[in-house]
């Protein structure tokens, strides 16, 4: 006779390579399962052990023995309760991404993925493969029959066909799969086709956490078998999720369970960009973070979102006007730290610019002024900023936005200088979006002039945006096309786009490769991020 089963969905950041941490963690949560929640099961996400992705570490025999060697540990601590721990499991000369089935103290059973994905962020088949013996993986709990299944399998039919055909009534998939705007949705719609074509009860866990450009949101949730898809927990947070399952129903009832209050896509994002802001910060030994804050939108914004990642106090923004930045710019500046409670300094850069100009007068002359004069502006502001962090230690933000990146509108050693951009997977029509979201949460904290002016890089006289770029709301337009969709020219043109303009901006975003190679990381939001997503060679020949 089954019995209710009482599941507990560790969603929580298993830092990526803190093996003997995690290991810890691992075992406290199972300890926190069972005693604090009286818990029959607790599951973990996908490779948590290791942290996901684990990338070349894979490659180094001592690390993949101290995963052995940490798992062995978990699993004598593993008793009086059920755990499914991910981990990378080698055999031989091969490795597996697998998940153990931990109980009485020893590991009773390993389940290796089947589906091992390989395009955007994923790559591994670089280092895993499939078990050509392995199959599906259904253990009982309680009486009832449950099957396991890794984060990809979910998203092909066979993997849960072959699950369910060997009698799983319950399926637990284990995760780590990373946010991006809109796949809630995917993700719900595939548990829902699943629960009701097959009958089964899904549990799915998923991890929490900025790992580089990769931020893993949570959102774990659970489907009763009647094809309800119960409400995700809340995103970018560490949670304990505690639910029991009725096999006479084969459906579930929250114990323990944090709902989210606003999924809204602009709210995701926000939380996507400020969790990846923090965990790369404090994962790399930051407390502090530094920006040059120029009045303008981009970087008002940013310091928005660095306040929220790492509090005010730890924040430093630095004022650089030049001979050619307007009083409005300063004082919007000044502000939003007053506002935000943020040290501001001001360092004018007339000096060491006209130092340059003064070197450089006698190989300059009788050439006209032009976008060589306007980046040294910028170059001596990344000078300066990196200055700043050299001397008093702290993260150096850049300020660019995924518009000025793809079309090559940013300085090389100038602003885009620094160790992480917050902006860099949204566009221009984004960060505005994003900044009047961020103005209803509590008090406003970016100006409306900020947001209401003209943008302008303030490089020369009365300069805007506009005059070298499309207005962005074409320009973002035919981007998302060309970098997310990954359309042609002939299909842009088609949709109603100028063909003159289309050339201009393609054009653009193919000469600006070699500067997107050299970029700081940012937080992926999109479908299709510069970076490990999205990789083109620089020496490329193709014009489509």
């Amino acid at each position: 006779m089954s019995q209710p089963i009482r599941i507990a969905l560790a969603q929580f950041d298993f830092p990526v390579g803190a093996v003997f941490d995690n290991a810890d963690r691992i075992i406290e949560y199972i300890i926190e399962a069972r005693d604090e929640y009286g818990a029959d099961l607790v599951l973990f996400p996908e490779l948590a052990l290791s942290g996901y992705p684990p990338e070349d570490l894979l490659l180094r025999p001592g690390f993949l023995r101290d995963c052995h060697v940490a798992m062995e540990r978990i699993a004598a601590a593993a008793a009086g309760v059920t755990a499914i721990v991910g981990w990378p499991e080698t055999a031989g000369s091969v490795v597996y991404n697998a998940a153990s089935i931990l109980r009485g103290g020893r590991i009773e059973h390993t389940y290796r993925k089947r589906e091992l994905p390989n395009y955007a962020v994923f790559d591994e088949r670089r280092y895993f493969v499939v078990d050509p013996d392995g199959g599906d993986c259904v253990f009982e709990l309680n009486g009832v029959r449950c099957g396991l299944l890794v984060c990809e399998d979910m998203w092909f039919a066979e993997p849960l066909h072959t699950t369910v055909e060997a009698g799983a009534e319950l399926i637990l998939s284990i995760n780590a799969s990373p946010f991006e705007r809109d796949k809630h949705a995917r993700r719900d719609a595939l548990l829902e086709d699943a629960t009701r074509r097959y009958g089964v009860a899904i549990a799915y866990v998923n991890c929490v956490g900025g790992q580089d450009a990769v931020v893993f949101d949570g959102g774990s949730l659970v489907a009763d078998a009647d094809g309800t898809v119960r409400p995700a927990a809340a995103a970018f947070t560490e949670q304990m999720l505690v639910v029991d399952f009725d096999p006479a129903t084969r459906g579930f009832r929250s114990v323990e369970w944090m709902e989210d209050g606003d999924e809204s896509r602009d709210a995701l994002a926000w939380r996507a960009v400020v969790r990846g802001t923090r965990d790369y910060a404090i994962k790399n030994g930051f407390k502090k973070a530094w920006l040059g804050l120029s009045g303008g939108l981009d970087s008002a914004v940013c310091l928005a979102i660095a306040v929220d990642a790492l509090g005010a106090e730890n924040i430093t923004a630095v004022r650089m006007p030049s001979r050619y930045t307007a009083g409005v710019s300063n004082d919007l500046a000044a502000e939003q730290c007053a506002e935000q409670g943020v040290k501001l300094l001001t360092l004018p850069i007339e000096k060491p610019f006209q130092g340059y100009l003064d070197t450089l007068a006698e190989l300059f002359e009788g050439l006209p002024v032009d976008t060589t004069e306007e980046n040294l502006q910028s170059r001596v502001r990344g000078a300066m900023l990196m200055a700043l962090t050299n001397k008093f230690h702290g993260l150096l933000l850049t300020t660019g936005n995924k518009s000025e990146y793809a079309v090559g509108y940013a300085t090389i050693y100038g602003d885009m200088a620094g160790g992480y951009a917050p902006l860099k997977d949204l566009y221009k029509t984004e960060v505005y979006e994003l900044a009047r979201w961020r103005n209803t949460v509590g008090d406003p904290v970016i100006p409306t002039g900020v947001i209401e002016r003209p943008p302008s890089a303030e490089l020369r006289a009365d300069q805007k945006d506009q005059d070298s770029l499309p207005p962005y709301d074409v320009l973002d337009a035919i981007l998302a096309r060309y970098i997310d969709l990954e359309q042609s020219r002939e299909e842009i043109t088609a949709a109603g786009f100028a063909a003159d303009t289309v050339d201009r901006v393609l054009h653009l975003v193919r000469v600006g490769e070699w500067k997107r190679h050299q970029a700081a990381p940012g937080p992926k939001v999109s479908r299709r991020a510069f970076g490990r997503e999205r990789r083109y060679p620089i020496s490329n020949g193709y014009q489509g």
